[in-house]
């Protein structure tokens, strides 16, 4: 099988994977798979009312499967020899009295008593404060930036944390917060009142972080500009000078310290500057602060009116947006030293520029996929992608490639050339791919030995078509002729030897490196722990390897779970969130067994519990997982819900919920979340739900996931309606005859297209926030997967509904359209455009607008409302008999 490996085949019973078999036996079937003996089930209908208070009591039934596990974990090691305990673990968590996140602590004892469970007790660090007084009403900075980080909570998303000092740093609200525990302050045993940092700054202070040479100052980024301020004095000073907060976004079109639109939507980036991790000193006494940043000119993006409907606030938000083929914001690094007098004042800020223009010396790439500082501050480092994003670089920037702002100014010819050999941007890696890179946080330097060698951990997909990691020791030597620019095709001069490259993982599997997941490295022992699918795609697991001398890789987690995992600092504990289809999330620590340098002779010991699974509640159903061996040659995963009160010589109305996008895994041997309780909801009305993970889909390698490129709309129907033709001929409770499809963005797409490819199979679709048209979704996303749009034309014609709305049926009651009015990514024109060629081909539909929300369903009335209006439509045009009625 393609794609699978023969260990996820072996472990299919231990997650409840059925492989199906031949329909012999099961009455008289259809070409398509349909029984033509039952009978249908028509479900009940409700009144509107009734289906409300329907949807009511199921939240509440299902909220109780549903505590909210604590995440974003930070390891604290005591020194002190009295204490009974060896750590402090802080994170963040749901406050149980006002539903909002916050900080909390946990202590780890030293020893514990094996047979007693030690649960531990979560202490709020800080006292008596709501970091959200107004209960989700957030400035326009922030409402935009959850949007992209995909954050449903409230309350405090994220905290700086300096262990040296205890210093913490996080913004709540509007505003920015500190508070000490831990380091020379010592560890406290009460909640804490957390100290508001003032500012002079009329607007929002965004992106707050802590410099690790001096937590005493923070940088963040006010009104698209960088600031700095020192915590103990209140000092502040800003950086840089290039926004004009300006009222109007023609004439304001730069940003200092700011990821673009493009770059946190598609590559999870985030921030836009990068503290130096060492401080400089001065001959006075004081010292150099340093940040790298980025600054973007959007003067090229196109500019994106949108209008509020709503007569008491109606506004126009206006955003730069680059569509597909057109500009992305022009870009570059530079470097802004602070220096600080003995006594901790500024004395001078110094704004530096690269020698040469960015698009001159690292010609040929188009995005900052990720940057830092290597852990000595000796250099800059970057990830960068070019346009097509089929090659990637790893490049190292000295500092003494920038100069000050004057000088670049001058535009002085000898400015690069006369730099000597050792100062010069190293490419210390490249690589490319016919099909695409998908950018991941794996990237760890080790402490140079020598200073013409540097050595780090990265993972690659290009080299096996599956995400492995890599230990490789590059050559800090470039070619040296030519320097006064980089051609067009990679900085040819640039390019370092490879000195080493030692593959650490390997196989028909993936080492995680997104949403969370990231490695951990005991440079002591010479080992790696990571995230992988080596056992089953269906399940997350941790895992160690010895990156020295790669040999055997040792599973630390259970089969039968899927986890998310937190190694300390000092590779001695791990925190893992865990559950499973039948079993809601726990959250237990665990303490790391074995010395050594032998992954095998490592282990694990339960220590303590944070979270214990609430279990299920009588009734509930869990889904069941099953595959089926593709026509393609890959097998593909899928889930079903079945109907709750499954009556034998029946067959059922289906759902199929689809996403089918890439980096999107819907099956999976976890507990689901929110969204899916509403898949449970159908299936206890008489629904039968399916969900199917299709070519494009991730976590199965580059090669299942390329599947559609160039061709998006083109593969992900056939893959789905092959998984519900194999069920149909397996179970005679499933009927053909009445299929509905519903998902929301790229699976409103898909929604969307099936409607149009299999109007046969499909009877009804509910689409949500839809893109219609690819030339109008961004740069980023849509030229990785279907290339440029000059490039394949034809591509984009095929893939873009809107432009084949005279295929959508002719019968009324079989399309819903639902989109957020405010949608920033997934605008409301590609529904407009899409309304505007149905009408023109007088195709019938239902549209269903939300005024207030984005891309993101996200005022709770709104959210009840999208799922009464989906369960009702459902019911009305698919489940009940009025609905076949309808249709006859």
């Amino acid at each position: 099988m393609i794609g699978c490996n023969m260990a996820a085949a072996m472990e299919t019973e231990q997650v409840g994977v059925e492989v199906f078999e031949s329909a012999s036996g099961h009455g008289s079937m259809e070409p398509n798979g349909a029984d033509t003996t039952a009978e249908p089930f028509y479900v009940e209908r409700h009144s509107w009312s009734q289906m409300r208070k329907l949807l009511a009591d199921t939240r509440k039934y299902h909220g109780f499967m549903m505590a909210k596990a604590p995440h974003s974990f930070t390891f604290v090691q005591r020194n002190d020899p009295e204490s009974p305990h060896s750590d402090r673990m802080y994170y963040l968590a749901m406050s149980g009295e006002n539903r909002e996140n916050t900080l909390f602590y946990s202590e780890i004892p030293k020893n514990i008593n094996r047979r007693v469970l030690l649960m531990l007790s979560w202490k709020p660090l800080l006292d008596t404060f709501q970091a959200t007084p107004d209960y989700g009403m957030y400035s326009r900075e922030e409402e935009l930036l959850r949007e992209r980080k995909r954050i449903g909570t409230v309350g405090i998303s994220a905290f700086d944390y300096h262990a040296e000092s205890g210093t913490f740093l996080f913004q709540a609200g509007s505003s920015i917060y500190t508070v000490h525990d831990g380091g020379k302050h010592g560890f406290t045993n009460q909640p804490l009142q957390p100290q508001l940092l003032e500012s002079s700054c009329p607007n929002i202070r965004m992106d707050p972080t802590l410099c690790p040479g001096d937590p005493s100052w923070i940088a963040f980024v006010h009104s698209n500009d960088l600031w700095v301020a020192n915590i103990e004095s209140g000092e502040e000073r800003r950086l840089t000078f290039v926004h004009k907060d300006s009222a109007r976004v023609e004439e304001d079109a730069r940003s200092a310290g700011v990821a673009s639109f493009v770059l946190q939507e598609e590559f999870d980036r985030y921030t836009g500057y990068w503290w130096c991790p060492h401080n400089e000193k001065t001959s006075s006494g004081g010292q150099v602060l340093r940040i790298l940043y980025e600054e973007n000119d959007e003067s090229d993006v196109e500019i994106i009116h949108v209008t509020s409907p709503m007569l008491e606030t109606r506004r126009t938000d206006s955003f730069r947006y680059p569509k597909a083929g057109t500009a992305n914001p022009k870009v570059t690094f530079k470097l802004s030293e602070i220096i600080v007098d003995s006594e901790g004042r500024v004395q001078d800020v110094v704004n530096k520029e690269l020698r040469q223009p960015f698009d001159v010396m690292f010609g040929g790439n188009e995005y900052i996929a990720r940057a830092g500082w290597t852990p000595d501050g000796k250099y800059a480092w970057a990830v960068l992608l070019d346009r097509p994003q089929t090659r990637l670089q790893i490049v190292l920037i000295p500092p003494a490639l920038f100069v000050d702002s004057y000088l670049s100014s001058l535009d002085h010819p000898m400015l690069f050339d006369s730099l000597p050999d050792s100062l010069t941007p190293y490419i210390i890696y490249e690589e490319t791919t016919d099909i695409w890179i998908n950018i991941h946080d794996i990237l760890h330097f080790f402490h140079q030995t020598r200073d013409d060698e540097i050595q780090f951990l990265f993972a690659s997909e290009c080299k096996t078509g599956f995400r492995h990691l890599y230990r490789i020791t590059s050559t800090l030597k470039t070619d040296g002729s030519s320097r006064g620019g980089a051609d067009i095709l990679g900085m040819n001069n640039f390019r370092c030897p490879i000195k080493e490259e030692v593959a650490v993982t390997s196989g028909e599997w993936e080492v995680l490196g997104r949403h969370g997941s990231n490695i951990r490295v005991d440079k002591v022992n010479k080992l790696v722990y990571f995230e992988a699918t080596k056992d089953t795609p269906l399940e997350h697991h941790l895992y160690v390897a010895n990156y020295e001398t790669p040999g055997e890789v040792t599973r630390l987690t259970d089969l039968g779970y899927s986890y998310a995992c937190c190694v300390s600092k000092h590779c001695d504990m791990f925190i893992s969130r865990y559950s499973s289809q039948t079993v809601p999330h726990s959250v237990d620590l665990f303490r790391l067994t074995g010395s050594g340098s032998d992954p095998v002779q490592k282990g694990k010991e339960f220590w303590a519990t944070l979270l214990e699974s609430p279990g299920t509640l009588p009734g509930y159903i869990a889904p069941e997982i099953f595959s089926f061996p593709s026509r393609t040659g890959f097998t593909l995963y899928g889930m079903m819900y079945r109907p709750h009160q499954l009556q034998p010589g029946k067959k059922y109305p289906t759902v199929l919920f689809i996403y089918g996008g890439p980096q999107v895994q819907l099956v999976n041997n976890r507990f689901k979340g929110v969204k899916y309780f509403r898949l449970n909801t159908l299936a206890s009305l008489g629904y039968v739900v399916v969900v199917i993970d299709n070519r494009g889909s991730c976590h199965r390698g580059l090669k299942f996931e390329g599947a559609f490129k160039y061709k998006m709309g083109q593969v992900e129907i056939d893959d789905q309606v092959e998984g519900l033709q194999y069920l149909a001929a397996k179970y005679r409770f499933i009927d053909l005859d009445r299929v509905g499809v519903h998902g929301w963005s790229y699976g409103g797409y898909l929604s969307l297209t099936a409607l149009i490819q299999r109007p046969d199979i499909f009877r009804v679709a509910i689409a949500g926030a839809p893109v219609t048209l690819w030339i109008f979704y961004d740069t980023g996303y849509t030229e990785r997967y279907m290339g440029h749009p000059d490039q394949n034309e034809h591509g984009y014609y095929l893939g873009s509904v809107a432009m084949q709305a005279e295929k959508f049926p002719s019968e009324p009651n079989r399309l819903l359209l639902l989109h957020g009015f405010l949608d920033e990514n997934v605008h409301f024109a590609h529904t407009s455009i899409l309304l505007s060629f149905l009408v023109r081909s007088g195709k019938p539909y239902d549209l269903q607008i939300y005024p207030q929300e984005r891309h993101s369903i996200r005022v709770p009335e709104s959210g009840e409302h999208y799922e009464l209006h989906l369960l009702y439509y459902l019911q009305e045009n698919l489940g009940s008999q009025i609905a076949v009625t309808k249709s006859l």
